[in-house]
């Protein structure tokens, strides 16, 4: 470029050096973006795995020491404990559609680990953590419990008064499931941005 072509700003060089701040702008964010999601990502599985690890430990004690015996009183007859065998969905609902439940349980799994690959807010890596978790955790109970073929029965133990019986994995995908409801009435979306309607 001459010295004249330098004074006066040609169009091409003008765009040539935006052109370049905007590369390294844009190379600057999407390397902060790849460090955000890494970290993100990994709230979502550490929250999963705690919320599955819990509620597999609560089923294995309660089936071993609780099954075949009276419920246990927590509060008084507001609360108790007593091991249920649940071939439906959340709360008891739908025991002729097992194998459905199943497939709706692994179609969740799907679409988390397809969200977490743009997932950068927090709040909603701990929400589908919870959903994995709890997802995973009845998962497992269709998988390896009887009958078995993707149709066992899940451990449902948490009997409050008047209520269905439900279990730990029950109450993780309800959290996962209203926490999501509020991020997005705040217009909090995964990637972490916010949006206005």
């Amino acid at each position: 470029m001459t010295e004249a072509e330098q004074a006066i700003g040609t169009p091409d060089a003008g765009k040539a050096e935006e052109g370049a701040g905007t590369s390294a702008a844009g190379a600057g964010s999407d390397e902060a973006a790849a460090g955000r999601g890494r970290r993100r990502v990994g709230v979502l599985l550490a929250v999963a795995a705690l919320a599955y690890l819990i509620d597999l430990v609560s089923k294995l004690v309660v089936v071993a020491k609780l099954e075949h015996h009276a419920p246990v009183e927590v509060i008084g007859t507001w609360l108790q404990f007593e091991v249920i065998r649940n071939r439906g969905a959340a709360f008891g609902f739908g025991e002729a559609m097992t194998i459905v439940f199943t497939v709706i349980a692994v179609g969740v799994i799907v679409v988390i680990a397809r969200l977490a690959r743009k997932l950068y807010s927090t709040p909603w890596a701990v929400a589908l953590g919870l959903l994995l978790g709890g997802a995973f955790g009845n998962l497992t109970d269709r998988i390896f419990r009887a009958p078995g073929d993707l149709q066992g029965a899940v451990v449902d133990f948490i009997a409050p008064s008047h209520f269905a019986v439900f279990n730990l994995a029950d109450s993780a995908i309800v959290c996962g499931g209203f926490l999501i409801v509020i991020l997005s009435f705040r217009g909090l979306d995964p990637d972490g941005t916010v949006h206005k309607d």
